[in-house]
């Protein structure tokens, strides 16, 4: 894929649609598949070999599948934690104990999210994960990650930082979305890790 320039929000919104587009040609298998290998790569990771809470969230529709890699955390008995969406676009925090822990929530038209169903946490629950798995759309060879642009998890990286709580920032992906440049603002923070169904590539400068 092109490199892209740094300038801002519009060139993120085209970026988007770019990464969607080839997402939404995905079948069910892929995704299911993609979901299996990511779990076996996230595994192996010595941060999560070692971490005793995770914040991760619940992949929907043609994101890389996360449930095989939660299950797999609660069977090693780590603390999963998983987002809930507030009006504001800030994250709520419930536990996952599996997957009848979780419920089918839509937020105004837009695709249901599964969210925890358990007790909420509160925002700053998510100050004691040793590990936070975010999603995204693509990195690039800095570690800047794309999102989708509503603006939560910058919200929760935010908290993370003026709580002074250092855990390790993994993002999980296809491997078509590691990238050579992605547009990037002043507020964007890198994160340590990516994860794709072949592997894992790690930013040492982060």
């Amino acid at each position: 894929m092109a490199q892209h320039g740094r300038t801002g929000e519009p060139d993120k919104r085209m970026l988007r649609r770019e990464f969607l587009t080839v997402r939404n040609r995905l079948t069910a298998d892929d995704v299911r598949e993609a979901g299996r290998a990511l779990a076996r790569r996230a595994l192996e990771l010595p941060e999560l070999a070692h971490a005793r809470t995770v914040a991760a969230y619940v992949s929907v529709g043609s994101e890389p599948g996360t449930l095989t890699l939660l299950d797999a955390l609660r069977a090693r008995g780590v603390r999963v934690l998983l987002p809930a969406l507030l009006p504001d676009n800030d994250l709520d925090w419930g536990e996952y104990t599996g997957p009848d822990s979780l419920a089918p929530v839509r937020h105004g038209g837009k695709m249901a999210l599964f969210e925890p169903s358990g007790a909420r946490l509160g925002p700053d629950a998510v100050t004691a994960a040793d590990v936070v798995l975010l999603p995204g759309l693509a990195v690039d060879a800095r570690g800047m990650r794309l999102g989708r642009g509503g603006g939560s998890y910058d919200r929760v990286l935010a908290r993370l930082e003026r709580a002074g709580a250092g855990p390790r920032l993994v993002v999980l992906l296809y491997d078509t979305e590691v990238v050579a440049d992605v547009p990037a603002e002043p507020h964007d923070k890198p994160v340590h890790a990516v994860v794709t169904p072949s592997g894992v590539r790690r930013f040492p400068g982060v």
